[in-house]
């Protein structure tokens, strides 16, 4: 390590793996970061978005005072932070006043910490008195959460990370841990090399990464997974391969379960699963003679209609055969966001209380209650994600506080969401970035720490709770998220004045009473006395004791002492718990787990005439979530440069459609447009969109234009996975593509981020279904993209304002203009290099031209080409590539060029480096090498190939 620098041990932002970082700062700056090879996590391995977190710490975007409009008609402008939370406080006490407490909610976030989490938890029911405050974790995670509390009697995941070292059976099913959670994929990868035996099965309609390196890829047709593991275990039962013993002593309801069982053969459900019956045998069979089975599963069953029941059918092959609670076996969901666990034990959603309780339950209600010091809590279940946000939208909810979140590009049915907002009578955003879909709704935005600024913990996958600490200052009047809901609180209590017991039905003639009441003796400054996170969490702790996850023993020291630890942790325990249920008893009064009926539903959507294509949503392997981290990141784009939506080559050909058109894309809510990919990793009849590209980067909402709110009924989650679509080209002539890099060096970064944030204006601005597409790209020399196809010709006037924006305006550039033909090129050539491009009324170059710019081409070797209309490159060197490995900037082209000369991939390897850090993208080397018909993967390569570091 530099020893110029400050190094602060943290924990990774992204997905629900926790993996430990070291941070290096200097300054006000973070300036680099590597994996913590002490966190038990990730042993200090990171995938490609761990690797590059300090180059998202720019300041162009970020959130840095509150700004405040008076009206609805008027702009934002600064304010203090006394002014901005004394005009929150006044709006929400007025509407509560006068419309009672659930007529406000609070939508928050799994990328909250859990102190954070717990002060606004604290906020909405023991101060307002609603219990309207949920997650986007409903989003991710609430059908698991209902899952396993409906067949565990807990919300407690019963695994460990180290389980996947001890298994011979992997069930992934619904999850593409290869690029959602790389560092847990790598551990399985690591595992299949030390045990050649070790089978693994993949359940996904898409044959993704992780699909295509399965022993057995079971590619269903979307939403039948309930129909595939209900006959999985009717095998298990036909062939005596269930635990007979382990149903009788410790289960209950199976009798039940056992009479559906009965008409659900592998005969009967392959033809609407669309696999092979024998494939759903060897698939029971397998986990039926394993001796250690560990199933993962994620979004592909949770955000589904039946959600709930496709988790518990995957535990029940669990419950049925004993494989839970021992080494090496169980069922394990993994968190798609860093504390989404966190937010489940704070108690953060509309459904939940702190501490595991039951908001149904009036002894949990009392008890949580007389640990806050509060006469009651209310009893009114809350509105969960999307009714939320239809409670908004209809006006029975007039303010709504949004912290860490953009529900303006992650909700379904987007048209409906940009109503409530428009809808609100008041709308807080407490975010890092100002620049996000869901900001440009804020009345108020008040301006948020992030990552490498904030203080607190977070809780991964396998129950671990791990130290997240501060390497720099944020920017500006920058606050920490725990903190803006307790100075919330305290302004917002002010303004409560009038007794009011939590919990009672209100009298419309009557104004709401105060949620504390002054019998108590209680005030704001006794519910709110925190100074520190620290403080926060050892009030979080209280609300844990003697429960199933009872962290007694955990506070900010002892973590600081003792290092990441699972839960639970009670007093004087020496360590977590690796794995839950040991004993066998469960969280139900009797003891025993539970068989539950089964929903045999598909889709709640199914294609038809009109719209004839399954859409199916999903991850890009370098991004994460609607990219308003990642997609700060330049090098980050070179896997997957822009949008597109992905069809099987026989769908395509059936039509006559090219890949690269550009298709309109309907569902029965909206319409988007994206150019066409092919890809055989689609089946017939399906389309692929990934879900990440939102309205900072499109003319349009991205693929929630698209999808439908339709939920879940037990945990409320929406089916974002599916959805029915038409498609058909899209009628746009006329194209626009601009290039522009600083050509590299001290300050690339942030230029490259004004120059985008110059360009965003513009796709509002376009003429409806329009495409565009405003991404970023490079490394050593970053450059902002655009690329816009219409109708109609832009106007010179606006062409020349966004030239200008750009620093490309005609008397600085090389030009060509054909205005017959509205047609305009320029160029800026700066230091020898091409630096700037701009091509109105035909790009047909623009790809190689990317090429050029990326790679720094000389401009001799250019010249006499930046203006042509061809699309055809002047030289090999400017050939566009697609970037494999992100690490070490190795392209597809180059992979393929060793392996036609004969290498095998340790050779591949040792020369171009592709795979050995993060590893993220092993997966698609080896598909490139089995493609040219080498040697097919193998234990041996895998062993060969595991990465070996960061």
């Amino acid at each position: 390590m530099n020893p110029g620098l400050r190094h602060t041990r943290s924990t990774c932002c992204y997905c629900g793996t926790g993996c430990g970082v070291i941070i290096h700062s200097a300054g006000n700056r973070i300036v680099g970061v590597e994996g913590d090879p002490e966190h038990p996590a990730n042993f200090g391995k990171l995938c490609t978005k761990g690797n590059t977190l300090h180059l998202a710490a720019v300041q162009t975007g970020r959130a840095t005072v509150p700004m405040l409009r008076e009206s609805r008609d008027a702009p934002r402008k600064p304010a203090t932070w006394d002014h901005a939370l004394a005009t929150a406080a006044e709006r929400f006490a007025a509407i509560i006043h006068e419309h009672g407490p659930d007529a406000v909610g609070f939508y928050i976030s799994g990328q909250l910490l859990t102190e954070d989490y717990y002060v606004f938890n604290k906020l909405a029911r023991a101060l307002v008195g609603t219990n309207n405050i949920d997650s986007n974790s409903r989003l991710c995670m609430s059908s698991a959460v209902a899952a396993y509390k409906a067949t565990l009697g807990s919300d407690a995941v019963p695994c460990s990370y180290e389980d996947i070292d001890l298994a011979d059976l992997i069930l992934i099913a619904g999850a593409n841990p290869a690029f959602a959670h790389p560092i847990v994929y790598r551990r399985i990868e690591a595992a299949r090399a030390a045990n050649p035996d070790l089978k693994l099965i993949v359940v996904d309609p898409r044959r993704t990464d992780t699909a295509a390196d399965a022993d057995l890829h079971l590619a269903i047709t979307p939403g039948s997974d309930v129909l595939l593991y209900s006959a999985m275990l009717h095998v298990l039962l036909w062939e005596g391969m269930i635990d007979d013993n382990f149903i009788a002593e410790h289960t209950t309801g199976f009798a039940d379960l056992r009479k559906q069982l009965a008409e659900l053969t592998p005969g009967t459900v392959a033809p609407v699963c669309g696999v092979k019956a024998d494939d759903i045998v060897t698939a029971a069979r397998w986990f039926g003679q394993a001796k250690a089975p560990l199933s993962f599963w994620c979004q592909g069953l949770n955000q589904s209609t039946h959600g709930t029941a496709n988790g518990a059918a995957l535990i029940h092959l669990h419950l049925a055969t004993g494989t839970i609670g021992k080494p090496g076996m169980g069922p394990f969901s993994l968190t798609g966001q860093p504390n989404a666990m966190g937010g489940r034990e704070a108690g953060a959603m509309a459904n939940l209380l702190p501490g595991h309780r039951n908001l149904l339950d009036a002894a949990d209600r009392a008890e949580l209650a007389a640990l806050w010091g509060i006469p009651a809590l209310p009893e009114r279940p809350g509105k969960t994600a999307v009714e939320m946000f239809d409670a908004v939208r209809d006006g029975s909810i007039k303010a709504i506080w949004i912290a860490c979140t953009n529900p303006a590009q992650s909700l379904p049915d987007l048209a409906r969401v940009r109503e409530a907002l428009q809808t609100a009578e008041f709308v807080v955003v407490q975010d890092a970035w100002a620049d996000t879909e869901t900001a440009a709704f804020a009345d108020l935005l008040l301006p948020a720490a992030t990552w490498g600024e904030k203080d607190g913990t977070v809780t991964n996958s396998e129950r671990r709770i791990s130290r997240v600490r501060a390497a720099v200052p944020p920017p500006g009047e920058a606050r920490a998220d725990w903190r803006i809901a307790r100075d919330f609180a305290l302004a917002l209590s002010a303004r409560l004045t009038e007794p009011r017991h939590p919990g009672e039905s209100r009298d419309p003639g009557k104004a709401p009473e105060a949620s504390i009441p002054a019998s108590t003796g209680m005030t704001a400054e006794t519910l709110f006395p925190f100074t520190t996170p620290a403080e926060v969490y050892a009030e979080h702790v209280a609300t844990t004791l003697g429960r199933d996850l009872d962290i007694g023993g955990l506070s900010h020291a002892a973590l600081d002492r003792l290092g990441p630890q699972q839960w639970p942790f009670p007093a004087g325990a020496k360590t977590g718990e690796a794995r839950l249920f040991i004993d066998h008893r469960f969280a139900f009064d009797d003891g025993k787990a539970r068989f539950i009926p089964v929903a045999t539903g598909l889709t709640a959507e199914s294609p038809d005439a009109r719209h004839p294509f399954r859409l199916v949503t999903g991850r890009l392997r370098d991004q994460w979530h609607g990219m308003s981290r990642t997609g700060r990141v330049p090098r980050l784009y070179a896997h997957e440069p822009e949008p597109a939506v992905r069809l099987h080559p026989a769908d395509m050909a059936r039509r006559g459609w090219r890949e690269g058109t550009l298709m309109n894309l309907r569902s029965r809510r909206g319409e988007i447009v994206l150019p066409l990919a092919a890809s055989d990793d689609v089946r017939p009849g399906q389309a692929f969109v990934a879900m990440h590209w939102g309205r900072r980067t499109l003319a349009h909402d991205g693929v929630n234009a698209l999808t439908l709110p339709a939920f879940d009924p037990v945990s409320k989650q929406p089916e974002l996975k599916h959805a029915a679509v038409r498609i058909e080209p899209a009628d746009l002539p006329w194209r626009l593509a601009i290039l522009r890099s600083p050509g590299g060096g001290l300050g690339a970064d942030e230029q490259v981020q004004r120059w985008r944030a110059a360009l965003e204006p513009l796709l509002a601005g376009l003429e409806t279904g329009a495409y565009a597409a405003l991404t970023l790209d490079g490394r050593d020399r970053p450059f902002v993209a655009l690329r816009v196809a219409t109708r109609e010709p832009l106007d010179d006037e606006r062409i020349e304002r966004i030239a200008v924006a750009l620093a490309l305006s005609e008397s600085a550039s090389l030009n060509y203009r054909d205005s017959a033909r509205h047609i305009t090129k320029r160029a800026i050539v700066e230091n020898g290099r091409l630096t700037g491009i701009l091509l109105a009324g035909e790009d047909a170059g623009i790809g190689w031209l990317r090429a050029a710019l990326r790679d720094g081409i000389a401009i001799d070797e250019l010249r006499r080409w930046i203006f042509a209309p061809r699309a055809t490159p002047p030289t090999a060197t400017a050939t566009p590539r697609r970037v494999v490995c992100n690490c070490f900037d190795v392209s597809a082209a180059a992979i393929e060029a060793e392996v036609r000369q004969g290498k095998a991939l340790p050779e591949i390897q040792e020369k171009l480096k592709c795979g050995t850090s993060c590893g993220s993208c092993l997966t698609e080397v080896r598909r490139l090498i089995a493609a040219s018909g080498a040697t097919p993967y193998s234990a041996t390569a895998r062993a060969a190939s595991s990465p070996t570091s960061g």
